[in-house]
């Protein structure tokens, strides 16, 4: 199979030291490398979260909500 991958210099460069230094083609250092990756995993469960969803610009944080209920917050 062919596979055409855009490696940064510096990877491309220690993957061909390795090769070399083991005497054999980057093919198989990058196989090697791959059989080492975890196989047929499924994929992560995301949870989402509502927490930082919306931008406060007054720079209040809930961590402040007994003081500025203190101060009358929300009354009118």
């Amino acid at each position: 199979m062919t596979v055409i991958v855009d490696l940064p210099e510096d990877s491309l460069a220690r993957l061909r030291a390795e090769a070399t230094r083991r005497g054999v083609s980057i093919d198989s250092v990058i196989a090697e490398l791959a059989a080492v990756l975890p196989a047929g995993l499924p994929p992560a469960k995301h949870t989402r979260s509502l927490i930082g969803l919306g931008s406060s610009r007054s720079g209040s944080f809930a961590r402040d909500t007994d003081e500025l209920l203190a101060e009358g917050f929300g009354r009118n």
